[in-house]
């Protein structure tokens, strides 16, 4: 022990300490919360009893030491600093800060909310580790619905009967918000999600999600379709036109996916929209009712609609990026192209 402390002594003593890289060094190296002076008070408790005051003092004085090194040279390299004589022009112009870019989603979900709020709905948002119950369940999940395979959802951990996942949809908060609050509600719900999914140029294991739902007395299918063409002409021009195809979800009957005029080729056809003219932006339907009685709803009081939409797809489709990945790489090169977004 003795051998030690007295040969860091002279690695100290010896240390050249003529620039502030060294400096810093030798404080890591010596004096830091991890360097050698402090290893050394770790080895005090395989010390004898009787030897311990007499090794705790020598420790103590290398420590010394090492400190009054350190901060010697400081001074003399703060001073040394100081007694710079270079003339300053102050008349000269300084030199520009870089402007930094908000992320393409955070410019499209903001757009996506403002357009929301100007005709009255409200932002609500959720955990991103949800119960079954929220992430399935209520949402008329039945027990054996492939959503809830592990290739589609990510399971955190099972405590007795209860399951807890990475949320696979903002539908969750919609629950949430329905158990919560009584009608009318119209509300978004933004959020990050998860699906256990093969990272691609078309797909991720992660995505973000904007998801709506409006429930009132004497809601129709017709409310859905005329709030989604106001969205669409909003975010993508007056010309856009929409289209409405059956599909089916758990949480919605009758369900839809709404597609809009393709704003790349207006509609004519092209790569992008398969030559269709039509390009699919989300999924929409009436709240199921078994969904509203679920959470507490009287179904037959009041009726509701749901929408969902990816943000990375309008995204893709507003400024023409052909790989989702390219959104999480935090390349500059691509960052930098939205400074002025």
């Amino acid at each position: 022990m003795t051998d030690k402390i007295q040969e860091l002594k002279k690695e100290i003593e010896a240390a050249e300490l003529t620039d502030a890289a060294k400096l810093e060094a030798y404080r890591i190296q010596y004096i830091g919360a991890k360097g050698a002076i402090k290893g050394l008070y770790g080895f005090l408790k395989t010390v004898p009893n009787e030897q311990k005051k007499e090794f705790g003092q020598l420790i103590n004085g290398l420590r010394e030491i090492a400190e009054q090194r350190f901060n010697e040279a400081k001074e003399n390299l703060e001073n040394n600093a100081s007694g710079n004589t270079e003339k300053i022009d102050l008349s000269r112009p300084g030199s520009a800060f870089e402007i930094g870019a908000r992320h393409p989603l955070s410019v499209v979900r903001k757009e996506i909310i403002s357009i929301f709020e100007r005709i009255g709905y409200t932002i609500s948002e959720g955990p991103e580790v949800e119960d079954d119950w929220h992430n399935f369940s209520a949402l008329n999940f039945p027990p054996e619905h492939p959503a809830r395979d592990m290739q589609d959802t990510f399971f955190v951990e099972k405590e007795g009967d209860q399951e807890w996942a990475l949320r696979t949809h903002t539908s969750s908060v919609q629950v949430r918000v329905m158990e919560n609050q009584k009608p009318p509600i119209r509300t978004i719900s933004p959020g990050r999600v998860y699906r256990n999914e093969a990272i691609s140029a078309r797909a991720h294991c992660f995505f973000h999600q904007v998801e709506g739902l409006y429930i009132d007395k004497k809601v129709s299918f017709a409310d859905l379709k005329q709030t989604l063409l106001y969205f669409a002409k909003e975010m993508f021009g007056e010309k856009t036109e929409i289209r409405l195809r059956p599909s089916y979800f758990p949480f919605t009957e009758p369900s839809a996916e709404m597609d809009i005029s393709c704003t790349i080729c207006n509609s004519k056809g092209c790569n992008v929209c398969k030559y269709t003219g039509w390009l699919e932006i989300l999924g929409c339907g009436m709240v199921d009712p078994n969904v509203l009685d679920a959470c507490g709803i009287d179904s037959k009081v009041y009726s509701g609609f749901a929408f969902g939409m990816g943000i990375e797809r309008i995204t893709q489709l507003k400024y023409r990026v052909n790989d989702l990945r390219l959104y999480s790489e935090n390349d500059l090169r691509f960052l930098e192209q939205f400074i002025s977004a």
